[in-house]
Formats: C-alpha cells, structure tokens, sequence
C-alpha cells in the first residue's frame, strides 16, 4: 500500500499526546489558539485551559482551503494572543499547535508565552514549515524553519529541549501530488484523466521509494517542526 505523503496529521497527533501524557497530573496547561480543542482528550490528568479569538468560522473569506464549518462555543478564554488574560507565570505548560502561521506577529506570542510560563514550564509547539493558503483571511506565513525557534525561543527564555522534523521532501512532494486532483478540478476546471492518474500513481511509488531511503532531505523540505522546550 501506497503511505508516502499521508503522514502529516498523524505524525503531529502522536508526538503532542505523548508530550502531554508526560506532563504531571494537575498541570495547568494553556491550549492557545485552541480552535475546536483537539488534543484535550489527551488532558484529562492535566487543568486544560483553551484560549483562541473565535474568528474563524469555516468559511473565512472563501480562499484557498477551508473547513466549511468551525465550532468556537466551547472555549475557556477568547482574547487576542497576544494579550491573553492570566497573570504571569500562571501557566505549567502551553501547548500551541498549527496556529503561528495564523498570527500576523508570532514572535510577540513567544514573549506572550515566556510571561505566563512558570519558571521550568513547559512549551509545545507545532507548526508548518511550508503550508498551502488556509483558514484565510487569517494565513500570514506559509510556515517557519528550525532557525526560527532557536533564535526566537532562545532570545526570550526558553531552552530547546526538542525539535523534531515532521517528514521529508519526499513525503512533501507525494502530498502535494495527492493533491492534484481535486486543485486541478477547482483551479483549471479539468478533469485528470485516467493515463494522467497513472502517471500520478507512478511518482508516488518512485516518491515512496526514496522517502524510505532518506537520508536528511528534512533540511529542505518537510511538513513542519516538532517543539519542545522549557522556561528558563
């Protein structure tokens, strides 16, 4: 069976609920940009605050990729991330999953971050490292490489524990090509025909092939970075 460049998702979801599971009971923890809250099947030994502005509703303004639909009723808190009301150091862990490329300043939430974390809390981080446009009109970045978190995180407190690549430039490319179908039928109004879905189906065995034999192509391309770190 054909896996290469379907690994994305699945791939963040098992790395957050570990790094969740390992957190003390009775941590408070911050779910920041929340969204439709995920990962809080994962908190239940854990005080689960969610925080998100609650703007977004499925539908945006109807570019590139979205929902459809986006249930924002049960959040904790919504504010701006930027200014997120809890008094400093009032947080054990932040957890903060695909939301940087939505914030137009995201290293004004890394500031943000270091306020409410306690001294030796924790930081869980994802996000893309190259990302189509979705949930526009509130898709500022089309993602951020390693640079980014151990220059940024550094500057403002944390020390890097963890920053795990998301897959490869094989399985970016086998993606994408999975993709093409239903962008070609949107976007040019065509349908791929039969020897065209073959030739598809050809550069996913030679993708997958490659992608097994990997040797670093991460450091070109992958899906995005896996963060952890701690306050200092």
């Amino acid at each position: 069976m054909l896996s290469v460049g379907l690994g994305n998702e699945q791939n963040r979801i098992d790395w957050v609920a570990k790094k969740l599971k390992e957190l003390p009971a009775g941590s408070r923890l911050l779910d920041a940009g929340a969204g439709e809250q995920q990962y809080k099947i994962y908190c239940s030994h854990l005080k689960y605050v969610s925080q998100d502005f609650a703007k977004y509703e499925g539908v945006g303004d109807g570019v590139g990729l979205q929902t459809g639909k986006w249930d924002n009723n049960k959040l904790d808190i919504i504010s701006d991330i930027t200014n997120i009301p809890e008094p400093d150091g009032s947080f054990d862990a932040i957890m903060c999953t695909e939301v940087f490329e939505h914030i137009p300043d995201p290293i004004t939430v890394i500031k943000e971050f270091s306020r409410l974390l306690k001294k030796g809390g924790v930081l869980i981080v994802t996000a893309p490292f190259c990302s189509l446009t979705h949930f526009s009109p509130y898709h500022f970045y089309t993602g951020f490489n390693r640079y980014f978190y151990q220059t940024l995180l550094t500057k403002y407190g944390f020390h890097l524990l963890e920053i795990q690549s998301n897959g490869n430039y094989f399985e970016y490319l086998a993606q994408e090509i999975r993709r093409v179908i239903p962008v070609a039928k949107k976007y040019s109004n065509t349908n791929i025909s039969i020897i065209e879905k073959i030739v598809l189906g050809l550069a996913l065995i030679v993708l997958q092939r490659l992608s097994k034999k990997d040797a670093g192509s991460n450091e070109l391309l992958c899906y995005g970075y896996h963060v952890f770190a701690t306050k200092e």
